[in-house]
């Protein structure tokens, strides 16, 4: 069942969104008609999500395709037990990737074992 979850930011912003329970059996829980409060910052719920798109980044962009831009797009689930969750999306996982390069600059070629050659 899905309910309201507040979250606070680190400036005292509050934030409330449609969360969805944890499937690990535990339920949102309100004093009140009020959201459920979560038990970190809004930052703070969302810091997993931010290293694994750094992480995302670096792979993309230290590797041998150099794209001249990278977007990554994720689908984030809010739980007040995990903070933000990287959701599932209708392939298993809900992370998109979009590599860009500005006409005229050539793509890498491929090699031979599968990884692309170095743009010279």
């Amino acid at each position: 069942m899905d309910g309201l979850l507040e979250f606070t930011t680190e400036d005292g912003a509050r934030v409330v969104v449609e969360a969805v329970d944890d499937e690990t059996g535990a339920r949102l829980v309100s004093r009140g008609d009020g959201p459920a409060q979560a038990a970190r910052t809004f930052e703070n719920a969302l810091e997993g999500v931010r290293a694994a798109a750094a992480s995302a980044l670096r792979v993309f962009r230290d590797g041998t395709l150099r794209p001249d831009s990278v977007e990554l797009e994720f689908g984030v689930r809010l739980s007040a037990e995990a903070g933000a969750v990287i959701a599932k999306g209708t392939a298993e996982g809900h992370l998109v990737v979009r590599l860009h390069w500005s006409p005229g600059t050539p793509a890498p070629s491929p090699v031979a074992d599968g990884r692309a050659a170095v743009r010279s």
